[in-house]
């Protein structure tokens, strides 16, 4: 279930957007609006939908117009023409025509965000900082203590919060800021290039500890960067965007393998593939792999089959006319104790580790869903991701 929709948003920098939209009609460009109008166009009819959990990245360069986009869903922007809807409560509100009163409640109670420049309030405590937001919504002070030492403590930050945020790191100021945006309890988060002002070093320990956070807390986060390595990191999906306009929205292995024109695929030129790609992605898919009867082959050169039963489960495999043992293998299992022979592995695993099973096994892998058996992957596979390449 879509928890964000856009339908169709134009937002024009002006309080009187008309001349510049109806240019947009007319197929008039960004450039040539400001030029002819003094107008800017920060988003063109752009749509997406992010679904309940979902890490959503909006990416790009500078002036692309992913943090006006971003703005629009609390209102900070204001959206020209088109839709755009929040689920609350089983309802879609349009944010793009909500009362003041609806906007302020989502505001309190529905969306928080976090800010490039942390926006934490120097004169207050780290403590103080976090219970902000809980004031303006009006909780009582015991409610409020006990909410900000658990978001204390989820952030690591428990014996620093009577210190003022001059007195911290800047990693440690934006998990204030997180920790502050955390305790609102909002099940949708706002994020603006948060960690995009730190130092290497901090920015990746922060993109671990986000995603960690998100597998606890299951949030529905729309996430703004210029990074491309770090939106395939931490993005469910990715919305890549130039001039205003979403050029491509598509998971991150999406984008990788089947960039939408030349714009992404100069983007995505420099990805290493190992740090994005899972074996869903890659493999050969049952329905193009050799097949008799109810045997699949894994490997033509070895003469290697598995013998499928009804529903591609594992009934057994074989070499030739003889027996075949198959191994197992797990996410966090030793790569080095495995034996030469073909491995049953996830389908989600990543490729770094496909590539370290291949070359430890000398044998293809054989992906599954559970216990259904939905591909194959050996070094064709694997040699046209490392390239660049889908497989035809």
């Amino acid at each position: 279930m879509s928890i964000i929709r856009f339908d169709e948003v134009d937002v024009i920098f002006s309080k009187s957007p008309r001349e510049a939209l109806s240019l947009l009609d007319q197929g008039f460009t960004r450039e040539q609006i400001l030029k002819k109008t003094g107008l800017v166009v920060g988003v063109e009819k752009a749509s997406l939908e992010i679904n309940k959990g979902e890490i959503c990245v909006l990416m790009g360069l500078s002036g692309s117009g992913k943090s006006s986009l971003l703005r629009c869903i609390n209102g900070l922007n204001t959206v020209s023409r088109g839709k755009l809807f929040v689920e609350h409560e089983g309802s879609q509100i349009n944010i793009a025509s909500c009362t003041p009163a609806e906007l302020k409640m989502m505001r309190t109670k529905r969306i928080a965000m976090v800010f490039q420049k942390f926006a934490l309030m120097p004169w207050l405590t780290v403590r103080e900082n976090i219970s902000f937001g809980l004031e303006m919504q009006g909780r009582p002070a015991d409610e409020r203590r006990r909410l900000v030492d658990e978001k204390l403590e989820l952030v690591g930050l428990t014996q620093w919060r009577n210190k003022k945020p001059d007195e911290l790191s800047g990693g440690m100021q934006q998990r204030v800021g997180l920790a502050r945006a955390l305790a609102m309890d909002a099940d949708i988060l706002l994020m603006d290039e948060p960690f995009s002002a730190l130092d290497p070093l901090i920015r990746q320990g922060l993109q671990d500890e986000l995603l960690e956070l998100q597998r606890k807390l299951s949030k529905t986060i729309v996430f703004v960067s210029h990074d491309l390595d770090e939106a395939l990191k931490l993005g469910s999906r990715i919305a890549i965007m130039k001039d205003g306009r979403i050029i491509q929205y598509s998971k991150p292995e999406e984008i990788v393998l089947n960039p939408a024109d030349d714009y992404v695929r100069t983007f995505v030129a420099h990805t290493n593939p190992l740090n994005v790609l899972c074996g869903r992605s890659l493999m050969r898919t049952l329905d193009k792999c050799k097949r008799i009867n109810g045997s699949v082959c894994i490997d033509p050169s070895v003469d290697s089959w598995l013998d499928l039963a009804e529903g591609n489960t594992i009934k057994g495999a074989r070499q030739g006319v003889n027996g075949l043992d198959l191994q197992n293998w797990m996410p966090g299992q030793a790569v080095e104790g495995l034996g030469r022979r073909p491995t049953l592995v996830s389908a989600g695993i990543g490729m770094r580790e496909a590539l370290q099973i291949r070359y430890q096994t000398g044998n293809k892998l054989v992906l599954q869903e559970g216990n259904r058996v939905v591909g194959i992957l050996g070094d064709s596979e694997l040699y046209h991701a490392l390239l660049g390449k889908t497989l035809g």
